[in-house]
């Protein structure tokens, strides 16, 4: 088995998910998931499937960030995987229903950081062992920290 890193290619101004499920259907469910949740969302969205023709499948609202989440996902190669790029929208807005679906299995990350995915090759294919999203702790938060945290979460309206 060998490890490998690929890092997700995406515009600084969008979120990525990325996850694992285990039915051709996904791409449809979360389309319409993503649609019915947040409306105008911009996104795209990428399937690798595991048997079959084991294509990628691919849907969205947005032709770059459907190209992206394919590409993205062609790089990943691991099977029964999916990488979802929105913009103008976060993933708090739609994790929750996004984790119910009855065919996602569990949600490697959901983030705007840079994210590198780590994936094991064998010789029958590729698996996500995780993820390295964002940077290292540079340090321990203090009380003016913690102020700006809480501040920053007020002004964009998670907290009152």
């Amino acid at each position: 088995m060998e490890l490998k890193s690929v890092a997700v290619v995406r515009p600084d101004d969008t979120n990525v998910v990325i996850g694992q499920t285990h039915f051709i259907k996904t791409v449809e469910d979360i389309h319409e998931l993503m649609v019915t949740s947040v409306p105008g969302v911009k996104f795209g969205l990428a399937f690798n499937e595991a048997s079959g023709p084991c294509l990628v499948r691919h849907s969205g609202t947005d032709a770059e960030l459907e190209a992206l989440a394919t590409k993205n996902s062609q790089a990943i190669g691991a099977g029964h995987t999916f990488t979802l790029i929105m913009r103008g929208a976060y993933p708090i807005n739609v994790l929750t229903q996004l984790k119910a679906l009855q065919e996602v299995c569990s949600i490697f990350c959901a983030t705007a950081n840079p994210v590198t995915v780590v994936v094991a090759e064998n010789e029958t294919g590729r698996g996500i062992m995780g993820v390295i999203d964002g940077e290292r702790p540079k340090g321990v938060e203090g009380d003016k920290d913690t102020a700006d945290r809480k501040a920053f979460l007020r002004k964009i309206g998670y907290k009152q």
